[in-house]
């Protein structure tokens, strides 16, 4: 029987006067009883446009009738059998862009909750089976390597250990997963999700070697002729910050928000116990209207400061950042200033930074990307007291490995490279994800990664 009620089961969470002053998670998950009154808002479509809104093609409305029919386990297998990281994916994954998006119900009402239905089928299953064994899969005598340990790396080693390859992970960092676990705050994705998805790769048989900087420490061609992989897959996303060169920026208390959140997330600067070197200021702008930029202003006001401005310079309407996480942090008190964009940062002679000096835009003729330019209002100038300067304008590509790997050649976005199959101009070589494309979403890394593990599969198997 359908449920025909058109808006969405709510979903439990922390109230946000508390929520803002700790960093648990601030969605609490579906009972089973919510979630089967979800899924029954299905209708079953023929043409299931959810599943081509999905970039890994989850089996949405199979998993989804498992879970009417109070079936859990079997939705989880389901979803397992394209999606390697469910709990992840139903936490971070910009749905209302994606199966949401597109699905039916959502015409005259809000489409089926999707992300959560998923998040809480990846949660039964930790919860009832999380304890189950996983054998290591059976090898076929090809070896393969991966250079990056985020969402692209996870995904491609989760289907290539499956395929019976022998997999070695290469990581820069000393954690795996990530902007897993630099990037995305605790409070929206739980670092025990991460590890517990790595450990079950590992039960497998993937190996991972962390701290390990390929073009530094080893090259792409070195691990290809020295240490014999057969292919080598590069998901390394792009995490070199940008900044908008307008003067103030060397200021202490400028940072970018990889910076910021990297020690908050990585080196758990938000707990006591860990003496992480982070400042503490009162009063914090946040530049930039994406995803991250509200990461970094939740996770200002959880650290203590008193206002949290987030300056963007387009109005509301054109904001990027996920509509829920927009909405979580207008209501734990971050201050939005729209169509304002900073001219310079103002400090004193110490180097300590005092303000942020803004100008107020209004909205053009569309630029090249069909939106419409912010113009500077003539005059409109004002200061905004702050103390600390967050940067959050975008992320692009480190070239280290495509400076340091013989004849590797850049596509036309400066990436790594050559086309949507995750080929590069050498033939053993693939990549994808950031890496490839500039900054997009987790579940796009991921169905890269899946891509790749395709391709390196036909690759070998000639």
């Amino acid at each position: 029987m359908i449920n025909l009620q058109r808006e969405k089961n709510p979903m439990p969470e922390q109230a946000p006067d508390v929520r803002n002053k700790n960093f648990l998670e601030v969605t609490l998950g579906y009972t089973e009883e919510q979630a089967i009154n979800e899924a029954l808002r299905c209708v079953k479509c023929r043409k299931k446009p959810c599943m081509d809104g999905c970039p890994v093609m989850v089996k949405i409305p199979e998993f989804v009738a498992k879970v009417a029919e109070g079936e859990f386990e079997e939705a989880y297998q389901i979803i397992s059998e394209t999606s390697s990281l469910p709990a992840i994916c139903g936490r971070v994954c910009p749905q209302e862009n994606q199966c949401e998006g597109v699905c039916a119900r959502g015409v005259k009402g809000m489409p089926v909750a999707i992300g959560r239905l998923e998040r809480f089928v990846a949660d039964w299953h930790a919860a009832n089976y999380g304890d189950e064994e996983i054998k290591p899969a059976k090898g076929n005598g090809h070896k393969v390597a991966i250079v990056g340990a985020g969402p692209a790396g996870l995904a491609c080693a989760g289907d290539l250990i499956n395929k019976g390859y022998e997999v070695t992970v290469f990581e820069s960092l000393h954690k795996t997963g990530g902007v897993l676990v630099y990037g995305i705050p605790q409070f929206r994705l739980p670092k025990e999700i991460v590890a517990a998805e790595v450990a079950k790769l590992e039960a497998k048989g993937v190996k991972f070697e962390t701290d390990a900087i390929v073009g530094r420490a080893i090259t792409v061609d070195e691990l290809i002729k020295e240490e014999k992989f057969e292919s080598v897959f590069i998901g390394t996303g792009a995490g070199l910050p940008s900044f908008m060169n307008i003067p103030g920026e060397n200021l202490l208390g400028v940072v970018s928000a990889n910076e910021y959140l990297t020690r908050i997330n990585l080196m758990k600067a938000y707990k006591d116990e860990y003496d992480t070197p982070i400042m503490h200021p009162k009063r914090i702008a946040v530049v930039g209207g994406g995803n991250v930029a509200m990461d970094a202003a939740r996770c200002a006001k959880r650290m203590g400061a008193e206002a949290v401005y987030v300056i963007y310079r387009r109005s509301a309407e054109e904001i990027p950042a996920r509509a829920e996480e927009l909405h979580h942090a207008i209501e734990e008190g971050i201050i939005f200033h729209y169509l304002t964009n900073p001219v310079q940062v103002l400090g004193d002679d110490k180097g300590n930074v005092t303000g942020i000096e803004c100008v107020k835009m209004e909205l053009g003729a569309p630029d090249a990307s069909g939106r419409r330019r912010p113009i500077e209002i003539e005059g409109s100038n004002f200061v905004e007291d702050v103390d600390y300067v967050i940067m959050s304008i975008g992320t692009k590509l480190n070239k280290l490995i495509l400076d340091t790997t013989d004849n590797l050649k850049a596509n036309e976005r400066g990436g790594i490279g050559t086309d949507d199959k995750a080929e590069t101009n050498r033939p053993e070589i693939f990549a994808g994800g950031d890496a490839v494309t500039g900054a997009a979403t987790v579940i796009k890394a991921m169905g890269a990664g899946k891509t790749a593990a395709a391709g390196i599969d036909e690759f070998l198997s000639k």
